[in-house]
């Protein structure tokens, strides 16, 4: 199907059908993630810095934690219903392309954290040591250009992280390609479809932070819903047709 500014709208719907036919994987994924979130920032919550830098990784890996919902509606597309057991197959397959993306998507998140770190620091006229903190002297200060540059910092460096895994995870669990031809492929859905790409980004970033504001226990569902609904953009952007097999690799399985 064509890919439009209205598209983001048709993946979020086409993921709540999915999440509804099939519950119990979803709601197990958002379950489990929400609850390591939790416990980050129940243990982290008085060093903010290190919070920020955990929850930051949390935030960036998730989706790689979440592949086993792509295997789900991968098999929906053809009316087959997925179980938790073939889901966790997916996992123990011993597939060292998710990890590695997953370590890279890491290290992403870590260089967000550090640099947002060093320009708070510096530019604070406080110490930052705590949640409250940040909220109080960055989020809520009176003199504006320390939380506007934290953002826009913030925005541009996600923008080439967005690009490389919009696509490429979904397209790492349906296909053998490598990681990096999967990341051009992502790279290329991006420069291809920028309107639409964007809004799904900002759509996205609004519902997880709807997650944030209900204490994290609206994660149970949003992240399930957005990993169903990642999976219809990847369709749409790639032009797959619906199978219930890996679509033919480029190159060599693994590479």
């Amino acid at each position: 199907m064509p890919v439009t500014l209205l598209s983001p709208l048709r993946w979020l719907a086409l993921g709540w059908a999915d999440l509804r036919r099939n519950p119990l994987p979803g709601l197990i994924h958002g379950f489990m993630l929400t609850a390591f979130g939790g416990i980050l920032v129940w243990s982290l919550q008085n060093w903010f810095w290190v919070l920020a830098g955990a929850f930051s990784g949390f935030l960036i890996v998730a989706p790689i934690l979440a592949t086993g919902l792509y295997q789900v509606s991968r098999g929906l597309s053809v009316g087959r219903r997925v179980d938790i057991f073939e889901v966790m197959e997916l996992w123990t397959n011993g597939d060292g392309r998710l990890v590695r993306f997953g370590l890279l998507l890491g290290l992403a998140g870590t260089g967000w954290v550090l640099t947002s770190a060093s320009i708070i620091t510096l530019w604070s006229p406080v110490r930052i040591g705590t949640p409250m903190d940040f909220l109080q002297h960055v989020v809520l200060a009176r003199e504006i250009g320390l939380f506007e540059v934290w953002l826009l910092l913030g925005a541009l460096l996600a923008a080439p992280v967005f690009a490389s895994s919009v696509v490429a995870i979904p397209m790492l669990v349906d296909t053998s390609v490598p990681v990096s031809m999967a990341v051009a492929q992502s790279w290329r859905s991006v420069a291809e479809h920028p309107g639409p790409m964007v809004l799904w980004a900002v759509v996205i970033a609004l519902v997880m932070g709807i997650g944030m504001l209900t204490a994290l226990a609206g994660l149970v569902v949003l992240i399930p819903l957005l990993a169903h609904a990642s999976w219809h953009a990847y369709c749409d952007l790639t032009s797959r047709q619906p199978t219930d097999h890996p679509t033919p690799a480029a190159s060599s399985a693994h590479a």
